[in-house]
């Protein structure tokens, strides 16, 4: 197991947070604007999976592209606040798991790339990407 010499490692550890899209452009742009903002490390964006899941009554089936982001625990809260309020999905996934063990240099990396710097400019959107009520209505 990793151990409690870091700030981040003493004050809860980290996690990998998870959420899925229904487009690539989504799915890079909650990664890009996570990251900038520092709720994250890192975002990444993996897909396309089939997905199959009960909506509504109904068996739905669907191409959707994953999110995960790797961040202190005590991030946590503000990234959910972040993809509630981004997701263009009405009831998006927000899952967190943590981690069991890592690298003192990696998670060291987390901490300090999820702090904020006196330089940071808030988010921007990408013009290129609708907005999250423009992909889905």
């Amino acid at each position: 197991m990793a151990g409690s010499d870091a700030g981040g490692r003493e004050s809860g550890g980290y996690l990998q947070v998870q959420t899925t899209t229904d487009t690539r452009a989504e799915a890079m742009e909650l990664a890009r604007a996570a990251v900038e903002a520092r709720l994250a490390a890192c975002g990444q964006v993996a897909g396309p999976v089939a997905s199959t899941y009960w909506w509504n009554d109904e068996l739905e089936r669907a191409e959707e592209w994953f999110v995960f982001f790797k961040l202190p625990a005590d991030r946590y809260q503000d990234l959910a606040e972040f993809l509630a309020e981004r997701h263009s999905y009405d009831d998006p996934e927000i899952v967190a798991t943590p981690f069991v063990a890592g690298s003192p240099s990696f998670l060291d990396w987390i901490t300090d790339e999820t702090r904020p710097r006196e330089t940071d400019v808030p988010p921007t959107r990408d013009p290129e990407v609708p907005a999250p009520s423009d992909v889905r209505g």
